[in-house]
């Protein structure tokens, strides 16, 4: 590709609810957009990340200096369209350097109208919002005042609340197929909360049939596939909204029909098993987030993107309505629960993703372990498809 210039772009400035204020140039449309701000620590995925629906209303932080450098393709995209509701980079490139580059990221920012900026002072916008936790914000190219802007961001609404799930998922019900060569062992129903392309991929790679529900469909609606396997996806909002996902579930695991969940999933799992949820601080958002396996003590580096956690006792294992469940990964960094088990059935999950399009792929053997549990359930000589038994490294 020709060599492309850096954004020139229009004044533009970023405020933050308690009044903070970054001054730069527009990257990418010009306009005005709102959202909740965080921060995203991964040095590649870029155009991953821009296209995941769990961003659905967020203003995305690139706390890597240089972003844009691959330009865009339309291969690497997990869903349909760009979710986040705006974007922060420190330095776009000046020259989009892949040979699968289609088009230059300010173009694809342009093509979809996301307002974004170009700051000087990421690392001071991520420290501050560390430090202050993640926030509501505005991006603006129209209004210079930032007082006035920010009356706007004070009105808009806050994500603690919100029910956003609903507003991502697939509206009809889709399958994805095994490639050409793998033979379909297991048929997978996988409820769409805000799923990212890769997972049913990874998948189908393993010999599933996946047809991806939209994310109210009911547990009997779900059972009505008959599945050899249950999936909850990743997805945007409060967990604490989703009681519908959470009827669904429940009606899941009183089947016990193998079951596993995934960031937003894990999330819905806790709160199946009469668990609460709560906001973080700044959430985990990268590729980069150590996450250890209690009983393996094996670290995983994993890919992360969740603002919500579930509150579970990671002393030991503890009594749910569908038995006995425990804290089966933490993260390093702080002690969030990053997984759960359940010890007498077929079902477990984790906080993290195993997909990770754009690396890395420690945890992608949670695919086979959930493989390994459909195998089992589906195999009458075999107990060991009543429990998610820790994978062993």
């Amino acid at each position: 590709m020709n060599p492309q210039p850096a954004t020139g772009g229009v004044p533009a400035v970023l405020v933050l609810e308690d009044g903070r204020a970054f001054h730069g140039r527009s990257f990418g449309a010009q306009g005005e957009t709102l959202g909740e701000v965080v921060f995203n620590t991964g040095m590649t995925g870029y155009q991953e990340t821009l296209t995941d629906p769990s961003y659905h209303r967020q203003i995305v932080v690139m706390t890597a200096p240089h972003i844009g450098n691959t330009g865009v393709n339309d291969d690497d995209p997990e869903s349909g369209r760009i979710w986040v509701s705006g974007y922060v980079v420190r330095e776009p490139a000046r020259v989009s350097s892949n040979w699968r580059a289609e088009r230059t990221l300010e173009e694809e920012l342009v093509r979809q109208n996301v307002v974004g900026i170009a700051v000087d002072g990421t690392r001071a916008l991520t420290r501050h919002l560390r430090d202050r936790g993640a926030m509501r914000a505005a991006i603006s190219t129209v209004e210079t005042d930032p007082e006035r802007l920010r009356e706007r961001v004070l009105a808009s609404p806050q994500m603690a609340g919100a029910d956003l799930a609903g507003e991502v998922a697939t509206a009809e019900p889709y399958t994805v197929r095994p490639p050409e060569g793998v033979a379909a062992r297991f048929r997978v129903a996988a409820v769409d909360l805000g799923i990212k392309a890769m997972t049913p991929q990874r998948l189908a790679e393993r010999g599933c049939e996946v047809t991806v529900l939209p994310g109210g469909a009911t547990a009997e609606e779900i059972l009505a596939l008959e599945p050899d396997g249950v999936f909850f996806s990743n997805g945007p909002g409060d967990p604490a909204t989703a009681d519908a996902p959470v009827a669904a579930m429940r009606g899941v695991l009183e089947s016990g029909t193998p079951l596993f969940g995934i960031c937003f999933g894990n999330q819905i799992l806790g709160r199946a098993l009469d668990l609460g949820t709560f906001k973080l601080r700044f959430g985990h958002r990268g590729v980069n987030q150590p996450v250890q396996d209690v009983h393996t003590k094996r670290v995983y580096i994993t890919s992360h993107n969740h603002g919500f956690a579930v509150d579970a006792p990671a002393d030991g294992p503890f009594a749910t309505p569908y038995g006995r469940a425990e804290v089966s990964h933490v993260d390093l960094n702080d002690g969030v629960v990053e997984g759960l088990r359940l010890l007498d059935r077929p079902a477990f999950s984790v906080q993290y993703h195993p997909e990770a399009a754009a690396g890395p792929h420690d945890a992608a053997e949670h695919f086979d372990a959930f493989c390994d549990l459909m195998a089992a359930s589906t195999d009458p000589s075999s107990s060991s498809g009543r429990s998610a038994e820790p994978a062993q490294s």
